[in-house]
Formats: structure tokens, C-alpha cells, sequence
């Protein structure tokens, strides 16, 4: 991994970037949002304290995938009606990047995928709806409306300035999952597959008091 460093511009602390392509990071004194253009890094907002946190993956957590190593680089995180969830961003060896849905101990491993044709918008969107991807035949499953709630550490774009968002998840007959996230315009589709967690060989987890 390479890395690049900046001096944050709101306290000057040296700042680090382990994920060569990273766009966004924080500042672990100040808590600044920074963006990075280039060698230069721009304050864009303050993060916000995390809401409490139950997963045992943190910042650092590695793992194996697809027998690849990886690394959590980043977390985006998320509340909804029935709780929340983390978009872990993990980074591999070999300089691929992904992401690592924890939602409530249900896991997934999805990548950014290109759609074949312009995705609908949110408003088409119905339980049930039919979808073709990478030679998959997927469903629409779930709709759900979360409301970000913050960030921390590495992330490949920016993301630090939203509201509520809606998420598509799709499933397959087997055990291929995918998300049409409307954060973006245009959406953003992801396809990966359902994990088990001892499937993923996670070491330096969070400790929590009595485990």
C-alpha cells in the first residue's frame, strides 16, 4: 500500500493516508472532514459523533475474501425504522477496493458495478421488480429509507453531507446480493454475495467488556 501524507488545515496534524486512491478521510485530533484534491486537502464539515456501535469490525479489522486479504479502510454509517447498519470500506492487497455490509449481523461483500443500461428512478421501483446483472437474474427485495448518520476514516469518494437515502436491495436465487444506492445521481450499483462471518477470518475486532 502506498501512502500519502497532508497537514490537516484546521489544526495541522499530519495526516496519513494508508488507501493510496482514498478521496476522504478524518482528522483523529480535530475531527475535521477532509477531501483531497491532489496534495492539497480541503476542510468540508466536522463529523459528528457515531452512534453506539455493536459490531465487532472497527477501523483496522482484516479479514480474507475470495482468498484475498483485505483491510478496513473506512465506515459509512446508517439509521433506520429497525436500527442501523455500516458500509465498512475494505481495501485489498492488491489496491481493490470494496465494501463490507454489517447489518446487524447479517453480512455481505458487494463492489462498485457498472449497470448495463440507465438504472430506474426510485419512484419504479416495487418489490419484485426483475433485474439482469453480470449474467444474474436479481429481485428487488427490500426499499429502505435511511438517514446517514456519519463517517469515519478512508473513503474512495466524498460523502459526509447527507440526508435521508434510499436503498434498493436486490437478491438472487442463489446467494448473490446487490444494492441500487440513490445517494448519487445517478444511482450507484453494487454486486457482491451474502457472507458468513466466520467465512471472512476477521482478526483485530473490536473488544467489548465481558466477551
Amino acid at each position: 500500500m502506498s501512502r500519502r501524507s497532508g497537514a490537516c488545515p484546521q489544526c495541522g496534524a499530519t495526516i496519513n493516508f494508508k488507501f493510496s486512491s482514498a478521496v476522504q478521510t478524518i482528522c483523529e485530533y480535530c475531527r475535521s472532514i477532509l477531501v483531497r484534491h491532489d496534495v492539497d486537502l480541503e476542510k468540508v464539515g466536522v463529523a459528528a459523533d457515531l452512534p453506539p456501535d455493536v459490531s465487532p469490525i472497527q477501523l483496522g479489522t482484516e479479514g480474507i475474501f475470495g482468498n484475498k486479504a483485505f483491510w478496513v479502510a473506512g465506515r459509512i454509517a446508517y439509521q433506520y425504522d429497525l436500527g442501523g447498519w455500516n458500509e465498512w470500506h475494505i481495501v485489498f492487497n492488491d489496491g481493490e477496493s470494496g465494501w463490507l455490509s454489517d447489518a446487524q449481523a447479517d453480512y455481505a461483500i458487494s463492489f462498485p458495478f457498472a449497470p448495463p443500461a440507465p438504472l430506474p428512478a426510485c419512484s419504479e421501483l416495487i418489490p419484485g421488480r426483475p433485474f439482469q446483472f453480470d449474467n444474474t437474474r436479481f429481485e428487488v427485495t427490500t426499499l429502505t429509507k435511511a438517514f446517514y448518520s456519519g463517517v469515519e476514516g478512508e473513503l474512495p469518494f466524498e460523502y459526509w453531507d447527507k440526508e435521508e437515502v434510499l436503498f434498493a436491495d436486490l437478491r438472487s436465487a442463489s446467494s448473490r446480493f446487490g444494492t441500487i444506492d440513490y445517494s448519487e445521481e445517478p444511482p450507484l450499483l453494487f454486486l457482491g454475495q451474502a457472507v458468513e462471518f466466520d467465512s471472512l477470518r476477521l482478526k483485530n475486532l473490536k473488544e467489548f467488556e465481558g466477551w
